[in-house]
């Protein structure tokens, strides 16, 4: 896939998914939920408060309204109810994959992440988004700009094998995965993370981390520009040819996700990845494309997770 109106059309084609809306009473979500449907791409089954739901559906479409008829309606009491309820759907397999409506992330998540009643698979949960810029020459994956504040090692592994299988569901077979720093040295008192980051390329080659060919630490030019990193006299099958940005903390992932997407005319899709079955977690800042395209990236990883 190269661009993120083929992850729309891919998802489309692959055929419409279950999707459990937690907490569904927000009128763009419902909208969301119903270019999903309206597509191909998603079946949604909207949780929550009945009449608010209805409020929230009449509102919709800038006040002109949607009709919801055609989607299964289950009462939830709370949002809490409503996370707890979405979350069985997918754990009995009712349903494919979960989206946040007006619910925090983190009861979300708790609740989805649960050992015991939730879809815990044992990994770090992380965001991952797929983007498409004008000045890069193919999609890529970057992770994780939203949930992680600074990850240890094994948090990521779990980060880049997430990050990884994304990838793959673009078609990419050995995704290249660049770990990103300010510096393309390891500078282990200074800069822990190029130390990390060399740990972690390490640990790929020796065939802990597979699937992928990990190097790192790279600065950003170098993880995607081959001019740069022939001048800085890097050699590496991944400099300037990256298919995945990993950062090293969320200060540094959040302020890049929000520059591509704002000031550089990106595409976006994001998803969090680690639990049994994808989460959708939209803002409402997101454009509706987005919106959209995080919908099919999440059916199309859900059909990947099994």
């Amino acid at each position: 896939m190269k661009t993120i109106d083929d992850i729309i059309r891919a998802a489309a084609a692959a055929g419409a998914a279950r999707l459990a809306v937690a907490a569904a009473q927000e009128s763009s979500v419902i909208e969301a939920a119903f270019a999903a449907f309206a597509e191909g791409i998603a079946i949604p089954i909207l949780v929550g408060d009945p009449k608010a739901i209805a409020a929230a559906a009449a509102g919709a479409n800038q006040g002109r309204g949607l009709d919801i008829s055609a989607f299964e309606l289950l009462p939830a009491k709370d949002v809490h109810q409503a996370a707890s309820i979405a979350v069985g759907l997918v754990r009995d397999g009712k349903a494919d994959f979960i989206m946040k409506g007006i619910i925090d992330t983190a009861p979300l998540l708790k609740t989805a992440l649960n050992k015991e009643t939730g879809i815990n698979a044992g990994r770090l949960a992380s965001h991952v988004a797929v983007i498409q810029v004008p000045t890069y020459h193919k999609l890529f994956v970057l992770s994780d700009a939203g949930l992680n504040i600074a990850p240890d090692l094994s948090g990521f592994v779990d980060i880049i094998n997430s990050a990884v299988s994304v990838s793959k569901v673009l078609g990419v077979a050995t995704p290249k995965v660049a770990l990103l720093a300010a510096v393309e040295k390891v500078y282990p008192d200074k800069m822990p993370c190029t130390a990390t980051a060399a740990l972690l390329s390490q640990m790929n080659r020796r065939g802990q981390i597979k699937g992928c060919i990990v190097d790192g630490p790279f600065g950003l030019d170098n993880a995607i520009s081959a001019e740069s990193a022939r001048i800085k006299g890097i050699v590496s099958d991944v400099a300037g040819d990256a298919d995945v940005l990993i950062v090293p903390d969320i200060e540094a992932g959040n302020i890049l996700y929000k520059c591509l997407l704002d000031l550089a005319q990106a595409k976006g899709a994001g998803i969090v990845m680690g639990a049994a079955k994808p989460v959708v977690l939209p803002s409402r800042a997101d454009t509706a494309e987005t919106k959209l395209a995080s919908i099919a990236l999440a059916a199309l990883a859900g059909r990947r997770l099994g």
